[in-house]
C-alpha cells in the first residue's frame, strides 16, 4: 500500500530531475550584457572566445568544428568554424568564415543600399553587418573585407532578447585583428607609392 502511494511520488521526482538536468546544458538563459571587448581564453577553433559564442547563441558547451589556417594561401589564411547546439538535432546556431578574395566594391555597394557599415576594425578594412528582419531565429549577419581576405560572421539562430546585430558587430571586434593578417592587406598602389 505504501509502495503504491511512493510511485507517483517517485515518478514526478525523476521527471523533475531529469528536466534539471536537461536545463543544464543545451540552452542558456539570456544573457543580455554585451559581449566582452577583449577575447579571452577558452576560445573555440583557436581563435573564437568561448564565452562571446555562448553569450550570443544563448547556448552552453556547444559543439565546435572547424579550424583556420593562418599561413594558408599565401599567408591570408583560410578556415571556418562552426558551432551547433549539443541537443538531439544539432542545430547549427554560428559560422565564421575566413577566405581569400575580398570584394570592397561589393561591401561598398551593400553599403550603399542600406547596409550599415562596420566600423574601422582592422585598418584598410571595410565591412557591413544587419540583422535579418525576416528570421524567426534571430539571425544576423557581419561581413570584413581587407585586400585579399574575407571573414563572415554567420549568426544562425541568435539567443533571443539580444541585440542580435550588436553581437555580430562585436565578435567581428574580437575577431577580426586575430584573424586578418598583413598579408591580406591592399597592396599600395603606384600613385600612393609616388605622394609618399
Amino acid at each position: 500500500m505504501m509502495a503504491r502511494r511512493l510511485l507517483p511520488v517517485m515518478g514526478v521526482l525523476v521527471c523533475g530531475i531529469g528536466l534539471l538536468v536537461a536545463c543544464g546544458r543545451g540552452v542558456v538563459k539570456t544573457e543580455r550584457s554585451p559581449l566582452p571587448s577583449v577575447a579571452a581564453p577558452p576560445y573555440a577553433c583557436d581563435h573564437i572566445p568561448l564565452k562571446a559564442i555562448e553569450m550570443m547563441t544563448g547556448t552552453r558547451d556547444p559543439v565546435v568544428r572547424g579550424s583556420f589556417d593562418l599561413e594558408l594561401m599565401g599567408g591570408i589564411g583560410y578556415g571556418t568554424c562552426t558551432v551547433y547546439r549539443r541537443d538531439g538535432d544539432q542545430l547549427k546556431v554560428l559560422q565564421v568564415g575566413l577566405t581569400a578574395g575580398g570584394y570592397s566594391e561589393k561591401v561598398k555597394e551593400q553599403i550603399e543600399t542600406g547596409a550599415p557599415p562596420l566600423p574601422e576594425i582592422v585598418p584598410g578594412a571595410v565591412g557591413y553587418y544587419f540583422k535579418d528582419k525576416d528570421s524567426e531565429r534571430n539571425a544576423a549577419y557581419a561581413l570584413l573585407s581587407r585586400g585579399k581576405a574575407q571573414i563572415t560572421v554567420q549568426l544562425e539562430v541568435g539567443a533571443a532578447g539580444r541585440d542580435n546585430a550588436a553581437d555580430v558587430l562585436a565578435l567581428m571586434k574580437l575577431i577580426a585583428p586575430r584573424l586578418i593578417t598583413d598579408a591580406g592587406a591592399p597592396s599600395a598602389s603606384p600613385s600612393s607609392k609616388r605622394s609618399s
